[in-house]
This record gives structure tokens, sequence and C-alpha cells, in this order.
């Protein structure tokens, strides 16, 4: 599931990585106007797969707060799920402040905006990186942009369910993430019964593109796990 001012191109480093391992879905969830919405849409992308197929879900960013809403309103079992440069929190005060901001920046002058997030996106000096960041995010586009910020400024709030969710949940940040720092992720993997924390050196917030391969190896990792339980 893709993050914010993403599309399904955020993936495409990671999918190649993966081979025939797995049928792949991408959920297209730029379309939805709440997270509810994108769960539902992201739902309705597995709706031809056979109920004994073991299902990973793998949300970045924003797609996080998806998965963890499929958790809380699944459609079907869920055997493990991957949380990538994401949270558990819910909003504050103060990032609704900021969130409210970044939305009169994005009327404003939405190619600006875009290149000033691309400093706080990326953590290496990689001018092919950023320009493919740049580029998915203008391909997104303003409108969207407003729509999933309003959708993430009233996620739900389920922490209180996460000791609850037993399945394997692997848990991914960069360690120079400044859209979501570590934190975030180590307050995740300490919620879940059955999680691995996995701190990448290196890398921001992007971690698809940033770090394509070792996060499809820990996606591997994380398939097997389940298959050889089964």
């Amino acid at each position: 599931i893709p993050g914010m001012l993403n599309n399904a191109k955020v993936w495409q480093r990671v999918v190649p990585h993966l081979g025939d391992q797995a049928d792949i879905r991408v959920a297209d969830v730029c379309a939805a106007s709440s997270i509810a919405d994108m769960r539902d849409q992201a739902w309705a992308a597995l709706a031809d797969v056979p109920a004994q197929a073991p299902l990973v879900l793998a949300g970045f960013s924003m797609g996080g707060y998806v998965a963890l809403d499929m958790l809380a309103h699944p459609a079907r079992p869920v055997q493990a799920l991957a949380l990538i440069s994401t949270s558990g929190r819910v909003e504050t005060p103060e990032t609704l402040v900021h969130r409210e901001k970044t939305m009169s920046a994005i009327q404003a002058d939405f190619d600006r905006t875009v290149q000033n997030l691309l400093k706080w996106n990326t953590h290496q000096d990689k001018p092919d990186q950023i320009e493919e960041v740049r580029q998915l995010m203008l391909d997104v586009g303003a409108q969207t942009a407003l729509r999933q910020l309003r959708a993430v400024m009233g996620r739900s709030d389920h922490r209180q369910h996460m000791p609850h969710w037993s399945l394997p949940v692997s848990v991914l940040c960069g360690e120079h993430d400044q859209v979501l720092p570590p934190v975030h992720s180590q307050e995740l993997a300490q919620a879940f019964p059955n999680s691995q924390l996995h701190l990448l050196p290196d890398c921001g917030h992007m971690l698809p593109i940033e770090q394509s391969a070792t996060l499809a190896l820990q996606l591997s990792s994380l398939m097997n796990s389940i298959q050889s339980s089964t």
C-alpha cells in the first residue's frame, strides 16, 4: 500500500527483487478521501485471491495507517504484516497545525512545496533517487495530496488493539527518517507481541526507493516465515 503523494511506482524498485515468490498487488488509493475508503479499496484489490492463500500486507508511511485499519476491519485473515516508515500514533493539536500549513502551501504553490519536501524525505544526496521521488510526487498531484492529508488527519487510533494482534510483524524504518523518526517504529515494535524491528542505516523516509533491495529481502523473509509455519 503506497504512502502519501505516492502511487504504485513507489514499489517499482522493490517488486523485481521478489521475483515470482508472491502474487503482488499494489493498492490504488489515490482517489480515496479517507483511510476507511483506502482500506476498502485495498480489500477490493484482493477480492479474487483464494481464501486459502496466505496474505501478507505491506504498508508504507500512510499505507501503514491503511494496513492497520485493514487489520481492525478484516475482510479475510492476514498472516503477516510489514509496517514501513510509519507510525501508530494519531494526530495531536501540534501536528494538525503542521498539516494545515502544508495544505496551505500546496494550494499556493504545489511545485515549490514538493521541492521543499524532498529534503525531508530522502537522506543520501543521490540525484537519481531525488528526481524519482520528485517526479512521483508531481505525478500524484496537488488535489490528491490535499485529500490524503485530510484522510490522515482523521485516521483512527488502533494502539489498543495491537497487543492482541499476534501475527508476525516486521517493522522497518530508516535511521535518518525525518518525516516519521525511528521512535515511531520503536513504539510499533513494542506494541505488537510478535514483531521484529529493523532500523536501516544511510536511509531516510523513502525506504522503498532508498533501500529497495534490503526491503525486498525483509519482505521475502517475512513471507518465508509464514510458509514454513503452515
